[in-house]
């Protein structure tokens, strides 16, 4: 689940058939029991959602990490998408990505009808209106179509999750 060191443990309490089931169901899939425990607590949408986060962050430009984001919620199930939006963007994210990037994860809950997680309401919305072009004449457009998560955030854009320009 990822190249960090190991260097903490976690036990657990199982029945023998619980062990043997397990150790049954990790052979099938090539794993040790670890790492089978592991990949089905630990989901692969979450660790996938974390990096796409910290590539915005560490972007000079976000917009291609963010149109890798918007690829990943938009192609989550309801379940995956739960689950891997649970961490908010680090601290050392720009008001502006923490306000996309809690806008993309609304509309994309939104889209599945699961709960918003609640650090998207802990981050302020931008004291400034960003539009998603400079162009003065599309900005009354962009005012009037953009989805309510982005509006509500300052945000002015016309493609969002899931449609790219």
């Amino acid at each position: 689940m990822g190249t960090s060191p190991k260097t903490e443990q976690l036990q657990i309490r199982v029945s023998a058939q619980e062990k043997t089931a397990i150790q049954r169901s990790a052979a099938r899939a090539g794993m040790d029991m670890s790492s089978y425990v592991l990949s089905r607590v630990l989901s692969v949408a979450a660790a996938q959602y974390r990096s796409c986060v910290a590539a915005c962050v560490g972007a000079q430009h976000a917009s291609y990490a963010l149109a890798e984001l918007s690829s990943l919620l938009s192609s989550l199930t309801a379940g995956e998408l739960q689950d891997a939006v649970e961490t908010p963007p680090p601290a050392g994210a720009t008001a502006f990505l923490a306000n996309y990037i809690a806008a993309m994860v609304e509309y994309a809950c939104a889209r599945r009808a699961i709960a918003v997680p609640a650090w998207t309401r802990a981050i302020a919305p931008l004291s400034e209106p960003v539009f998603g072009t400079a162009l003065q004449s599309l900005r009354l457009y962009l005012l009037t179509h953009s989805p309510p998560p982005f509006r509500s955030r300052n945000i002015f854009v016309d493609a969002t999750l899931g449609a790219q320009v």
